[in-house]
């Protein structure tokens, strides 16, 4: 049942976010907006936003639900469950005590294979989720920084990351989609062929514009997660293990991809982007400035 928990809060949330934007669209069109000489009644249909909240927040809700096991699917990456060396037992070990400590079930820990030094948790619930490690991490940072970037995961984990963004994504995706609709069904009054371009010109634009609070959440929750780390196994190798990352990425010029599945969830992301405000982490440098501050 506890496994659950994080799919139950996330229908019970978006019920609610559909009952509030329902509620608020019909005082708007049929109350506020008149009373300003603007009158919307009739245009803004109800059945529009329930469409839109079935497809922005299913697609959501479907995500979470399955994000494990489409993460593993992407990734060459095998499960520790008997560690086999002394990197294996580091990793399980350290995971399984701050779990321990934060009285949660203890997350899957996975290895995949990748040359970049990165780490992501993901799961439908803090109590069923999965931490997987790149073996780029691994051959690049001591036990001190690997324990601090298991600990950044378990950050996310236990502060229920994966929950909160995949509401936030619903929320923009529901809008996308209402838009879209709204838009779409005045046009197709005069020009059908005309409509359906809008629509889906609407839904691109839309799209790429609702990534900007997502990637302002995404940045948000890193901080975050690196000031849990910092409280579990210190600051100092916290700021050693972003500084070894910085290192790794500044010698070999990796260019991290926008177009990453997984890169909302990896530990590190580009430290510079041609438009910050759709970077979904910050970069090191203001990472290591925050922890110094603590």
């Amino acid at each position: 049942m506890k496994n659950l928990k994080g799919i139950g809060l996330l229908l019970l949330s978006n019920i609610l976010i559909f009952i509030t934007l329902s509620v608020t669209f019909t005082i708007l069109s049929e109350v506020v907006l008149p009373a300003f000489g603007i009158d919307l009644r009739g245009s803004i249909v109800h059945q529009d936003l329930l469409w839109a909240f079935v497809i922005g927040f299913g697609g959501a809700f479907i995500s979470l639900a399955f994000s494990k096991q489409m993460a593993r699917a992407m990734l060459d990456c095998r499960q520790i469950t008997q560690p086999r060396n002394h990197a294996e037992g580091l990793l399980y070990e350290t995971v399984q005590k701050i779990a321990n400590r934060l009285t949660i079930s203890t997350p899957e820990v996975w290895i995949y294979d990748s040359p970049d030094p990165n780490a992501f948790a993901t799961g439908p619930s803090k109590n069923n989720s999965m931490i997987a490690v790149s073996t780029g991490l691994l051959n690049n940072l001591n036990e001190n920084e690997v324990r601090a970037v298991l600990a950044h995961e378990m950050g996310h984990v236990y502060n229920g990351d994966m929950f909160t963004t995949t509401v936030l994504a619903g929320l923009m995706n529901t809008f996308v989609h209402f838009i879209s609709r709204m838009v779409y069904r005045h046009v197709a009054e005069r020009n059908a062929m005309l409509a359906l371009g809008v629509y889906f010109f609407l839904q691109i634009v839309l799209s790429i514009l609702a990534m900007i609070p997502i990637s302002w959440w995404s940045r948000r929750r890193e901080f975050s997660a690196d000031r849990f780390a910092a409280n579990t196994v210190g600051k100092d190798h916290m700021i050693s293990a972003l500084q070894s990352i910085g290192r790794w990425v500044n010698q070999v010029q990796y260019q991290y991809q926008t177009e990453d599945a997984l890169a909302t969830m990896k530990i590190s992301g580009k430290t510079r982007s041609f438009m910050q405000v759709f970077s979904t982490h910050p970069p090191i440098e203001a990472r290591v400035a925050a922890l110094q501050k603590l």
